[in-house]
């Protein structure tokens, strides 16, 4: 039998798996450190001081965590009904534009609260509305998922870059960007929630978007675990035949997975248009819609897990910057290979271990 089919429990497949490829990518990640001469014990000190060592530092690492739950709900959504939606990233940037219009249309007029679930709904249909056709024609036509989503990437980047400069931008300036939005149209920082635990989050620009985002995992959850909907999802991704044969109808399915995929991908774009820069602007999504499918993957396509998983690569994030700055020879490319290894061993290799622990827990099982 192959090791693939052996179940093991929870505490092994969710927990001692992620931990075993956590530690030995940063194990490879300690002897590249090493080969360029830097002390990894060090290296890791510094990362994790500098993602965690002050409330600034917490801050800037919740703030990137934040962007990863949006995006690597979005990818968990679409794996749960079978699909592997890569198209996150321009999902989010037509969610920059959605919530931007709202922003700029209320900000005059209306306090941030009230604005605030305008955007919400306007970045979600943006990016759902992007994630439409690719579904439709998964449904209808059979065209690949995969091959579209990333298609329409680059749709996206191109036609937000023409926007910024010939539409949105503001006249007379040089900058491909919207004016920055007044108060109304801007999500205020989480300083109370670092002031509870007797610290500040400083220039850190964490704000109201970390809790919509732990919003939507309960959400998703519910989704997914609770409702009809989600059971559907959820036996078209284990077997789109027997699925059909059960009468759950696929194109309807399909369709809604991914609008629901790409509304939860344009719905990260609140944290940095409207939390961080106040403002719409080129290249603002910076690569989260790939870094979701880490997540997703890590996290085992469960909210919880996401959640664990995006404050992992928030703690790499914020904490590679700080260990670039303080160990110059270690350089933000250094920074990109250890995060790279932490994708390529909990993601790509996530079953790298498997077969000796289902050989192991078989053992002890009979004893």
């Amino acid at each position: 039998m192959s090791t693939a089919s052996v179940p093991l429990p929870n505490w092994i497949t969710y927990g001692l798996i992620p931990l075993l490829n956590l530690i030995v990518a940063f194990l490879i990640s300690g002897l590249v450190v090493w080969f360029i001469g830097e002390s990894p014990l060090d290296a890791l000190v510094l990362l994790l001081q500098g993602a965690l060592g002050s409330g600034e530092g917490i801050g800037f690492t919740l703030y990137y965590a934040t962007s990863f739950i949006f995006t690597g709900l979005s990818v968990a959504v679409a794996i749960h009904a079978g699909l592997f939606n890569i198209g996150s990233e321009g999902q989010a940037y037509l969610g920059g534009l959605g919530c931007a219009l709202v922003a700029l249309t209320l900000d005059r007029y209306v306090p941030w609260y009230v604005t605030m679930p305008f955007a919400v709904i306007g970045a979600a249909i943006f990016g759902a509305l992007w994630a439409f056709i690719p579904a439709w024609l998964q449904a209808k036509r059979g065209s690949h998922v995969v091959i579209t989503t990333i298609m329409f990437n680059f749709i996206a980047s191109a036609m937000m870059n023409f926007l910024l400069v010939h539409v949105l931008i503001v006249p007379g300036k040089m900058a491909p960007e919207t004016r920055t939005f007044l108060e109304g149209g801007q999500l205020p920082k989480l300083d109370w929630l670092m002031e509870i635990f007797g610290s500040t989050i400083g220039a850190a620009p964490l704000n109201v978007s970390f809790l919509i985002a732990l919003v939507m995992c309960f959400l998703v959850w519910v989704l997914v675990w609770r409702t009809k909907l989600g059971y559907e999802m959820r036996t078209l991704g284990l077997s789109p035949t027997a699925a059909v044969y059960a009468g759950i109808p696929y194109a309807r399915t399909v369709v809604i997975a991914m609008l629901i995929s790409g509304g939860l991908a344009g719905m990260m774009a609140l944290n940095p248009v409207m939390g961080a820069s106040a403002r719409l602007q080129v290249e603002f999504v910076l690569g989260a819609g790939f870094v979701g499918i880490a997540v997703s993957l890590m996290g085992r396509n469960h909210p919880l897990g996401i959640i664990l998983a995006a404050i992992l690569f928030g703690i790499l994030y914020q904490g590679g910057d700080a260990l670039s700055f303080d160990m110059p020879n270690i350089t933000r490319d250094m920074i990109v290979v250890i995060q790279g290894l932490v994708i390529l061993f909990a993601g790509a290799l996530e079953y790298m271990f498997r077969p000796a622990l289902v050989r192991i827990y078989q053992t002890f099982a009979r004893t």
